[in-house]
């Protein structure tokens, strides 16, 4: 049983660690999230001294997943993405695609099996939006030719990777059963469960959330629109869930979709920043609660192999594929380092893969320490990007 005190103490030491280490990332020019992720690793059960619940931390960091999933939704911009769909489309999709079976290519030479390796190489192949934005927002890249390329490229990644929580499931329930003789039937089941889903949001969600919170904004309170908007994120959400038997996060994805486009979208963003924040900083640390640092010992060379993956491999495919598409080095060399490092999704398929029984404590302490490294490193590629475009 949960007790108050519980609460409490997981909510003072994860917030406490969180500020106190994301304080020192940026002192050192790091992206914060390296500092929520180390917070993680130090209240979790593989590293001495404060112990925080990670049961319970992993509970309320569904939150953080749904209210993160909102947020990808409320700035995806389907402009964006049709501006640069002759690139940022096949792309993304490329890069998925060369990532994945590099990184399924190293878990069979270690002796996995098939889906788990498959699974393991998809974690590696999504760039984290956060990072992203934050790396060229910080490098003045954002509204270069190459910064919008990237952020309609992320948008496809992200795209790929809603529908694949989606059909993970199903391969799970396949792979368990060891008859793969239904999964087409299964895969249809779903896909017009979601095709179901989108129709009802697009058409009823897109006139009644707008409307709805429109009323709520014309009695001039902040409390109650912030609570309508946490209330249509959370309960579209948990509708997509129970009624469509769909994931959470393709719930939220589509609340915060429909939004994107109505005039309360920016309003909604900003009412709800700071709880996206919290929850957002708690997902991050119940990811770093589950890192065995022990694996950094055990199998350093393992881990050298995926950050090559994530790094050098991600990197190269984007450059070579940006030029083959007949745009400049520099932008090339923008695309790459953007693109060159793992996060929030990769935490979550890894995370819904674990749960399923299709990956290991290892494949995701691999995942995760790519993560750390790859994100720590992201201001290096960028720094170097930077010289190489002045040179």
């Amino acid at each position: 049983m949960i007790h108050e005190a519980q609460i409490l103490a997981l909510f003072a030491a994860a917030f406490v660690c969180a500020l106190l280490l994301g304080w020192l990332a940026v002192a050192v020019r790091l992206p914060p999230l390296v500092g929520y992720l180390l917070a993680g690793i130090v209240i979790g059960p593989f590293t001495p001294g404060i112990h925080g619940n990670s049961d319970l931390a992993q509970e309320f960091s569904e939150v953080g997943v749904i209210l993160l999933m909102f947020g990808v939704g409320l700035h995806f911009s389907v402009e964006e993405l049709w501006r640069h769909r002759r690139l940022a489309l096949p792309g993304a999709v490329i890069q998925i695609a060369v990532a994945t079976l590099a990184g399924a290519a190293l878990a069979q030479l270690w002796g996995w099996a098939l889906m788990p390796a498959v699974v393991f190489g998809l974690s590696l192949s999504v760039a984290s939006t956060v990072v992203l934005l934050r790396g060229l927002e910080q490098h003045r890249l954002l509204d270069t030719e190459g910064g919008r390329i990237a952020v309609g490229w992320l948008v496809v990644e992200d795209l790929v990777m809603v529908l694949a929580l989606v059909v993970l499931p199903v391969m799970a329930n396949e792979a368990a059963d060891g008859d793969w003789s239904g999964i087409f039937t299964d895969l249809a089941l779903v896909a017009a469960k979601i095709v179901g889903f989108v129709a009802l949001m697009l058409v009823g969600g897109r006139r009644f959330l707008p409307w709805m919170l429109g009323r709520i904004e014309a009695t001039g309170s902040r409390e109650l629109f912030t609570l309508a908007v946490l209330a249509a994120a959370l309960g579209v959400a948990y509708a997509a869930s129970h009624l469509f038997g769909i994931s959470v996060a393709l719930g939220a994805f589509l609340a915060g979709v429909v939004l994107s486009g109505s005039r309360l979208s920016q309003e909604a963003g900003e009412k709800t920043l700071p709880l996206q924040d919290a929850f957002a900083v708690l997902f991050f640390v119940a990811v770093g609660m589950l890192f065995d640092p022990a694996v950094l010992v055990t199998a350093p060379l393992k881990v050298l192999a995926v950050l090559g993956v994530v790094i050098v491999v991600k990197s190269l495919v984007a450059v070579a594929l940006v030029r083959l598409f007949g745009h400049s080095w520099r932008t090339a060399l923008t695309i790459a380092a953007g693109l060159a490092q793992v996060g929030e999704f990769s935490f979550i398929l890894a995370g819904l893969a674990v749960s399923l029984g299709l990956l290991s404590g290892e494949g995701r302490d691999l995942i995760l320490a790519a993560a750390l490294f790859s994100i720590s490193l992201n201001p290096l590629l960028f720094a170097l990007q930077r010289r190489s475009a002045v040179h």
